[in-house]
């Protein structure tokens, strides 16, 4: 919708319509004045006088000539405080909703209201009241929406004159989302079950020979299939996210496979140690022959799946790291040479297969518990989990994005009893990002109070995206790429309750940035058990593409959030020119300074100093899969202090409280096979922090670990490449 324009100075007198409601004579002019409650003879009120988006206006003792409390009525439906609209938070329709200040924007629903005849100032967008929280007569008193009643919290008397308000800001998208065909960009086709099957294969076809061993390019494919029966194969190569557009898994069948091979590896070894950064989610697969496969290592993750027969992990080579979510397979799930590997809430029929680490967190028919012979850490439940959203069509044929809902020990997967538990979102909420995208279109879009659904691309930003708004949903299609370019930090998420990041890849631009993704700035204390943050399917890159650099990829600083599968990773291999002890440099991949963060799946791998840093208390890991940098040239360049090496995981000296499940480190120091690590895991020596399940390994006697956790457990290296230990420290 194209913006309407102000024009100071116009003449508008209010009068009471037909109808009862404010009405406005000349629809280029406003008023303003004070808002006074009918509970207690207060005024609505700019708290502190700020000015900044999220600031909850108050009820405060009316003073004459205050400018806090001064409120303008604008032709365009909104209510002006100090420049900023009166907006429901998280374009929310719920009783209780908060009601904050936020830059104004013509197309936003929530921030349009109307003062009835019966002195009910009423949200356009939910049909509710604005309402004085808990009766609360006492200077301070907060606002939010609630069902209207008549009663004297909702009750406002009004007395201005006329002024000229704020213009809006200009919105992102003058042109609506479509809800039923959106435009998702030329990289994202949707099948319909009406077009032949030969169409179909054409196009999968197409886009796996395209992307087969393109590890390194910049196309991005997402593969989507609307609810129906399909008699297809797809071979899923890089950057190619296969999925279907049901609410549940079984309302899109596959009858074929979806699957990954290492059939492109050069030497015919079928090593899939290089299967990284594909997907496959929401659908239901019956092979012919009774096995899929899907032989991968990190940043390929299997979610939402239903395969009615059995799965392979491996193609006969090697295959070293993967992630399995809220998925059942009837039969067997046969492990082959899979190196670690991560199974939460699914469900089996049985498990076959092992070799270092396996590690299965409330699902269903998996090994039981029995490190290290064979090695399998068996977890009941998950203590807290929020899965991925996800890209579906209702019944109406129009789309939404689901955000399923907080689980708290959880076991199996969300659909096995019908619809999952959670939130749908119109796509009509979201802001749809396509090429031609900057950071600024972006954060104008967020700053709108938007969701994200970004496609698959490669975005480079010349500013930091800042996820203000609590219960913000960005969610990436087809492995979506951010690269911040000129040293910029590529995303900061405020310390808020309830933002979901998924599907999304930053890559280090090629000037070093200070930190990829922050979550909550430094210092940040509040809560959000009930509402944490989730980063599901986030994966970092430092080199391999081009000349990354980043000091440190991913800090958490909020308390309570929860990570679903991260691969931080510094390459060490890529296109020539991109890989090198000082080319892709980056000191730390994951920092962690919040209370409570839990994460499942999380791989760290060849980061120049300390791998993992967890400075909070109450943090938990399930499953930690890392290799140590490949390329130290030497022991000096390697040292921290008189310590040889830095261990992969490090938990401060100060943490009371921390706890770890199914944890591996490797080292190969190939480019100087006599560096030595001294351990792997350093942790305070204290009763609440506790790990569990831990190994290491010298790949092919490249190098040396001296000890697992602290000084305890064998050295690794030429003699002896496999140490495991139960316990530690």
């Amino acid at each position: 919708m194209a913006r309407r324009k102000l024009l100071a100075g116009a003449v508008m007198a209010v009068v009471i319509g037909a109808l009862g409601v404010v009405g406005i004579t000349n629809a280029f002019a406003a008023t303003s004045g004070t808002l006074v409650s009918s509970l207690n003879g207060k005024c609505l009120d700019v708290t502190n006088g700020s000015t900044a988006n999220g600031n909850q206006p108050q009820m405060w003792s009316c003073t004459s000539g205050n400018a806090n409390q001064v409120w303008t009525f604008a032709d365009n439906g909104s209510v002006q405080g100090r420049g900023k609209c009166l907006d429901v938070a998280n374009n929310s329709t719920a009783n209780g909703a908060v009601v904050h200040l936020w830059d104004c924007f013509d197309t936003v629903a929530t921030q349009k209201w109307t003062l009835n005849a019966s002195k009910d100032l009423v949200n356009n967008a939910s049909g509710k009241c604005l309402d004085i929280k808990d009766n609360n007569a006492a200077d301070g008193a907060k606002l939010q929406i609630w069902d209207c009643a008549g009663s004297a919290n909702q009750k406002w008397t009004y007395s201005g004159g006329t002024t000229t308000p704020t213009t809006p800001t200009t919105p992102p998208s003058t042109v609506p989302t479509n809800p039923t065909n959106p435009d998702l960009g030329p990289n994202v086709s949707i099948f319909d079950p009406s077009m032949s099957a030969s169409t179909i294969q054409n196009k999968l076809t197409s886009v796996f020979n395209s992307q087969v061993s393109n590890q390194f390019g910049n196309a991005r494919y997402a593969l989507l299939f609307k609810p129906g029966s399909y008699n297809v194969d797809a071979n899923v190569g890089f950057f190619t996210q296969v999925a279907g557009l049901g609410l549940t898994p079984d309302q899109v069948n596959i009858n074929g496979h979806v699957h990954v091979e290492a059939d492109w590896w050069p030497d015919g070894s079928q090593n899939a140690t290089q299967n990284f950064w594909r997907s496959a989610e929401g659908l239901s697969v019956t092979p012919g022959d009774g096995l899929d496969r899907w032989a991968v290592s990190q940043a390929a993750p299997y979610r939402r799946m239903h395969v009615r027969g059995s799965l392979a992990l491996s193609d006969g080579g090697w295959s070293s790291g993967g992630f399995i979510a809220d998925s059942k397979i009837d039969n067997q799930i046969q492990s082959g040479s899979q190196q670690q590997f991560l199974t939460r809430n699914s469900q089996m029929g049985s498990w076959s297969g092992s070799n270092w680490n396996q590690v299965f967190v409330g699902s269903p028919g998996a090994p039981a518990q029995s490190f290290p012979s064979p090695p399998f850490t068996t977890v009941g439940s998950a203590p807290v989990i929020a899965e991925k959203p996800y890209l579906y069509v209702d019944s109406a044929g129009a789309y939404q994005v689901f955000v399923p809902a907080l689980r708290s020990n959880a076991s199996g997967t969300t659909w096995s009893a019908g619809n999952p538990a959670g939130t749908s979102l119109p796509i009509s909420t979201f802001y749809v990002v396509k090429s031609g995208d900057t950071a600024s279109t972006i954060n104008a879009a967020l700053a709108a109070g938007k969701n994200l659904l970004v496609t698959p691309g490669v975005y480079h930003l010349n500013q930091t995206l800042n996820v203000n708004r609590a219960s913000t949903v960005i969610l990436g299609l087809g492995l979506a790429t951010f690269v911040p370019d000129g040293g910029v930090d590529a995303m900061h998420v405020a310390d808020v309750d309830g933002v979901r990041v998924a599907g999304l890849l930053l890559d280090a631009g090629t000037t070093n940035s200070n930190i990829l993704l922050q979550v909550g700035p430094a210092g940040s204390s509040a809560s959000h058990a009930a509402n944490p943050t989730v980063l599901s399917d986030v994966f970092v890159r430092i080199g391999g593409s081009i000349a990354g650099k980043a000091t440190v990829s991913v800090e958490i600083n909020s308390n309570n959030v929860i990570g679903d599968h991260a691969w931080i990773w510094r390459a060490d291999h890529g296109n020539g020119g991109t890989v090198g002890w000082t080319t892709n440099t980056a000191r730390n991949g994951l920092i962690v300074n919040g209370q409570n963060v839990t994460f499942y799946g999380l791989f760290v791998e060849h980061y120049q100093q300390y791998q993992t840093i967890w400075n909070g208390n109450g943090g938990r890991t399930y499953f930690y899969q890392n290799e140590m940098p490949y390329d130290p040239p030497n022991q000096a360049a390697y040292m921290n202090g008189s310590t040889q090496g830095w261990a992969a995981y490090k938990v401060a000296d100060s943490v009371t409280s921390h706890e770890a499940w199914g944890l591996g480190s490797y080292c190969f120091f190939n480019v100087n096979s006599s560096v030595v690590n001294a351990h792997a895991f350093e942790v305070p020596a204290v009763s609440g922090v506790k790990f569990h399940d831990l190994v290491t390994v010298s790949l092919g006697g490249t190098g040396t670990i001296s000890h697992v956790i602290n000084n305890t457990g064998a050295a690794v290296n030429s003699g002896h490449q496999v140490t495991s230990i139960v316990s530690g420290p």
